[in-house]
């Protein structure tokens, strides 16, 4: 909640030092209607997919879990695989005034929380496959999946503030 005070505080009352305007003098903000709109839509999918794979699961189709959750692992890997992207060809840096450093301050903690939760959303498909958990107990899985919406909902404050609102 830090990063998005941080933001609003700048952006709302931009300082003499950075021009007084929003977004800085010198920055050109990334559009938000082609990688971030994008991605939006990708990590909304995923969400999508990991609550099918529980329900499959709770269905007690092992099958249709793990279909649906390799699907989700696709997808972050591919939000995440696009984020390194839009970062590589970013036209500002980490070091181009406040903008700069809220915008990969924020965005790359979230991707550090994208990263993670592809890796427990892994690790309990390797799981769901040596039948570890059946429909009556998946607490691991389900923490997974409480996380992977987490990482969502974080995900449309991010694109609406600093993707949307900020630029």
């Amino acid at each position: 909640m830090l990063f998005f005070g941080g933001f609003f505080d700048a952006s709302i009352k931009p300082s003499y030092a950075i021009g007084g305007v929003w977004p800085p003098e010198g920055i050109d903000p990334l559009n938000p209607w082609g990688i971030p709109l994008l991605n939006t839509v990708i990590l909304l999918s995923s969400g999508v997919t990991v609550t099918w794979a529980h329900n499959s699961l709770l269905w007690g189709s092992k099958t249709n879990t793990q279909y649906a959750l390799a699907i989700t692992v696709f997808l972050a890997s591919i939000f995440t695989c696009l984020q390194i992207y839009e970062y590589i060809y970013c036209p500002f840096s980490i070091s181009s005034s406040v903008f700069g450093s809220i915008f990969f301050l924020a965005t790359g903690f979230h991707g550090l929380h994208v990263c993670i939760g592809t890796i427990f959303l892994f690790i309990n498909f390797l799981r769901i496959s040596k039948n570890h958990f059946t429909k009556e107990h998946h607490i691991g899985f389900e923490a997974a999946i409480w996380y992977w919406h987490f990482v969502d909902i974080v995900w449309l404050f991010l694109f609406v503030a600093i993707y949307w609102w900020g630029s």
